[in-house]
């Protein structure tokens, strides 16, 4: 008797980042995708937990493409002891030849540079989730195959891959595990993206799990050439205040995007001599790749392009310091929500600057730096220092590499039919919420099932999923915002506030009253564990 396939959501489950749903089938169990979480502090100290799966019962992952939030736990599945074949297309691989190791040296990097901050001497030392050594153990494990050509991911459980539309390389999953049909969407594409034909997959399944990281969003569908206008005005209005245009861009997708655009706008005589620094080293090395797969991508002829005279790739960490010199330029720098890597140092130095612009042209997940200058902050809190935030901080939106509401919507229509149920993952509580809605409007499937993370379900066929377990309830109230970001907030603005009390005296008080607020809060909850002693 064929048992019941069973999915557990590990990550991406209620919130966007750390992508991992383990997938099992009778005594064979695989992960779709197995990726770092991002945001707040809470979800990032997930990163350091041990994995909620037994190791050693783990054949195989499936990747459904190279993002960090998609591909960024490998390295440490792999230093842990996972020795099984991770099932990917050749341009993932190829990326992944770059973007791990790059992974691993950030997370060095990142523990050294804690253990360095002055406000940490007396905690404990930092160390790095994983090395760059264990980056590239991982890629080592990549095995490419072709999409929608079938092969066994592991005994008993058949893969397909399809084109999702998404970044090069990506793809959704076409799954058969003991009889059921099953469809892991990964994240999927706009229609019409740069680069990428639109997504595609077969019709009719017994259970589809989508992303839904824009389901509560309607962009306008702008072309092309609409958003390079867009594009060429923000460049202009950012270069005319006199100061940088600091773009902070995910090296992979975004980066090759914003060139193309650019590129095209030099070539066609609409903006003069731009000097554009990308100041990333993943972000050229991707290119590179970019270049490399040229033939299989959509408005482009070659590589050529990406290599313009106006475009400067910065390599060293000296040179990207002496971009503090330069005024008047394009810098484009990694990490897209402004997490880490050299995208931190020039906001250090831009934002203050009421003649720099900062441009968001992608997602910015809850908690994180990026979507906090979004919201509108006046001041924030980066390496233990309070910044000033006087740049413009503007915004496009036409670059998504997501699909947006709309396209979702299509895209599971296209589906159909859906027997079982229709599984929301991959979004922010709104998102999911909305796009939650829509789908039970339109009766996309008999169930429409909206997971959280940890929780389990059995996936019958030609019926509904249904759940076997709960999930980690814990982690739902500070998945996108923590306590962590109200310090932030709150710090950045205490001197402030202090120096509108007029009477020193009465700024002492102040802080005695906080004092006191802490103390007596740590009091009552002493009282309360003994109590229950």
């Amino acid at each position: 008797m064929t048992s019941t396939p069973e999915v557990i959501f590990h990550g991406a489950a209620g919130t966007v980042t750390g992508s991992c749903t383990e997938l099992r089938c009778g005594d064979q169990r695989i992960l779709i995708d197995c990726g770092l979480f991002q945001g707040s502090r809470t979800l990032e100290t997930l990163n350091r937990e041990p994995f909620d799966f037994d190791l050693s019962a783990i054949s195989a992952v499936v990747l459904t493409h190279a993002h960090i939030d998609h591909s960024g736990l490998l390295p440490k599945l792999v230093a842990a002891g996972f020795t099984g074949p991770i099932w990917c297309t050749a341009a993932t691989r190829d990326l992944l030849y770059y973007m791990l190791p790059d992974a691993g040296r950030i997370q060095e990097f990142e523990a050294e540079r804690r253990n360095r901050r002055a406000d940490r001497a007396d905690e404990t030392p930092f160390e790095p989730i994983y090395t760059e050594a264990d980056a590239l153990s991982a890629y080592e494990q990549a095995h490419a195959v072709d999409m929608e050509h079938w092969f066994e991911a592991a005994p008993g459980i058949r893969v397909r891959l399809w084109n999702a539309g998404h970044i090069l390389g990506s793809v959704s999953a076409e799954i058969d595990a003991g009889g059921v049909r099953l469809l892991f969407s990964g994240d999927l594409g706009p229609e019409h993206k740069a680069f990428h034909p639109d997504p595609t997959a077969p019709k009719g399944f017994d259970h589809v799990i989508c992303e839904s990281t824009y389901g509560d969003r309607v962009r306008e569908h702008v072309t092309i050439e609409q958003r390079r206008d867009l594009l060429e005005t923000e460049i202009e209005a950012a270069l005319s205040r006199g100061g940088n245009l600091v773009i902070p861009v995910f090296a992979l997708e975004r980066t090759q995007e914003l060139l193309l655009d650019i590129a095209r706008l030099i070539e066609a005589k609409r903006l003069k001599n731009p000097r554009v620094f990308i100041d990333s080293p993943l972000a050229s090395r991707a290119t590179d790749v970019f270049a490399a797969h040229a033939d299989k991508l959509e408005d482009v002829q070659d590589g050529a392009l990406f290599r313009l005279p106006a475009f400067h790739f910065i390599a060293s960490v000296n040179e990207s310091i002496a971009l503090n010199n330069v005024t008047g330029a394009i810098i484009l720098a990694a990490s897209g929500m402004c997490e880490a890597g050299r995208i931190r140092h020039h906001l250090l130095h831009n934002l203050p600057n009421r003649h720099s612009t900062i441009l968001f042209v992608g997602y910015q997940a809850g908690g994180t730096l990026g979507r906090t200058l979004l919201d509108g902050a006046d001041r924030v809190r980066m390496s233990g220092r309070d910044v000033a935030v006087r740049a413009q901080i503007r915004r496009i939106d036409s670059y998504s590499a997501h699909a947006d509401q709309s396209d979702l919507r299509a895209w599971v229509a296209a589906r159909a039919p859906i027997a079982g149920s229709l599984i929301l993952d991959h979004g922010e509580t709104t998102s999911l919420e909305a796009l939650r809605q829509l789908m039970q409007a339109e009766n996309a499937a008999p169930t429409i099932v909206v997971p959280q993370i940890g929780e389990r379900y059995a996936l019958p066929k030609d019926a509904p999923a249904k759940r076997l377990a709960t999930g980690r309830i814990d982690l739902h109230p500070s998945i996108e915002h923590d306590w962590q970001n109200d310090y932030a907030a709150f710090s950045t603005g205490l001197k402030r506030e202090l120096h509108a009390i007029k009477d020193a005296a009465d700024r002492r008080a102040a802080l005695a009253r906080m004092r006191e607020v802490l103390h007596s809060y740590q009091h009552h909850r002493q009282k309360q564990k003994d109590r229950q002693h």
